[in-house]
């Protein structure tokens, strides 16, 4: 979403005032504000950034705020995400056998589908994820019938919980990362993959304790002394952060320290070897570093959490991280700036998610509550105030 293209929102306000042939004072006497007021906005010497005053300047105008700050009327597809949800939910819910002279795909074509599938979650690409994912999931069962020991069923199925997580489905999403755990059986590295998704989850469905154990479960299954296989530090450090994630939701803090730091060991240990993998797996100091942001804002500290935030994006680590990773931590941190009573902060926090990884801000449950929080402080940036009227809010 570059601003390349964007007509500034004080020309936009003068060619909609001329066409409706009002002078400047005709203009600033129906908003109640100055001749010079008008002339500087319309000039870019002074910025309209309230969202308030735009709704003012709108409604003088005679367009919804929307037309103002765009140009033109433009709402993100809501109602097509819900739909593509519930395609997701259908293909889901069938269990049909492929027909007789059905073409399907071999493990090696589905793993590679597999594979762009991901590759679009980790740039944030949603809806072309959710878009994908119901043929995934067809080709899944076909292909599990014939290749029982494929890996792509995994795959395809943590895929879908993960993505069903972050648009708010966690049951949806438990049932996927369920299924993801049945085709992973009798192999730790699968086993331990699909815990991942199955502990967010559970922390979706606020069942934390349930979440640390499914994490911790399988960190001890990755022990190298019990399997042929060697040690995964990237995942095993995932895993630990995503207990400490589990405890923090219900407010263990010595536990979710306690994780954090065993993660941590593990970072320093291996940050040589960066991990990160085409699975959702992205682990080092910087992933361990903003866990430590998310754990504080759950636990209630949200000066603390704001101050490591800050530490951790100034660095190189930060900017390793997929965007996906990038653009929801900052929806995460935008809550705490809200709690702390900063709605500008939080309102940067969306505006930057959302030039990283558009879907996340502009699809996400997460993302919207705290976008609508923020409009209905009435201190609305116009950067905010477009990205609302961008997804269809408005201050109620």
């Amino acid at each position: 979403m570059s601003g390349r293209d964007e007509v500034p929102i004080g020309r936009r306000m003068a060619e909609l005032r001329a066409r409706r042939g009002m002078s400047q004072q005709v203009f600033a006497d129906r908003i109640g504000k100055s001749k010079s007021w008008v002339d500087k906005v319309e000039r870019g010497v002074r910025t309209l950034d309230r969202l308030s005053v735009i709704e003012t300047v709108a409604a003088a105008l005679g367009v919804t705020p929307t037309i103002l700050l765009t140009g033109k009327p433009r709402r993100e597809g809501v109602t097509d995400t819900d739909a593509a949800v519930e395609r997701v939910r259908a293909a889901l819910a069938r269990h049909d056998p492929p027909g007789a002279d059905a073409d399907s795909p071999t493990a090696r074509q589905l793993d590679d589908r597999a594979g762009h599938a991901w590759a679009a979650y980790r740039n944030g690409h949603h809806a072309q994820v959710l878009r994908a994912l119901p043929d995934l999931l067809a080709a899944t069962r076909h292909t599990t019938r014939a290749e029982p020991a494929a890996d792509p069923p995994v795959r395809v199925y943590r895929l879908t919980a993960q993505t069903l997580v972050k648009l708010g489905q966690p049951h949806l999403a438990w049932l996927a990362a369920d299924r993801a755990m049945t085709a992973a059986t009798g192999d730790p590295h699968r086993t331990a993959l699909t815990a991942v998704s199955l502990a967010q989850a559970l922390r979706a469905l606020h069942r934390g304790r349930l979440a640390q154990a499914a994490a911790l479960s399988a960190v001890h299954q990755l022990d190298p002394a019990a399997h042929d296989r060697p040690p995964d530090p990237g995942l095993a450090g995932t895993l630990l952060l995503e207990a400490a994630l589990a405890a923090a939701s219900y407010r263990d803090a010595a536990t979710a320290h306690d994780l954090t730091e065993r993660a941590a060991h593990l970072a320093a240990a291996h940050d040589d070897h960066h991990q990160r993998d085409g699975d959702g797996i992205a682990f080092g100091s910087a992933a361990v570093t903003l866990a430590r942001a998310l754990v504080a804002t759950q636990l209630g500290d949200h000066h603390q959490a704001v101050t490591i935030h800050r530490y951790a994006t100034s660095g190189d680590g930060w900017h390793q991280l997929p965007a996906e990773h990038r653009a929801a931590h900052l929806i995460d941190i935008a809550r705490a700036h809200l709690d702390l009573g900063d709605p500008r902060a939080a309102g940067r926090a969306l505006i930057a998610a959302d030039q990283i990884a558009p879907a996340e801000a502009r699809i996400r449950p997460a993302a919207r509550a705290a976008l609508t929080a923020i409009v209905r402080t009435g201190l609305t940036a116009a950067d905010v105030a477009r990205l609302a009227a961008t997804v269809g809010l408005t201050r109620r």
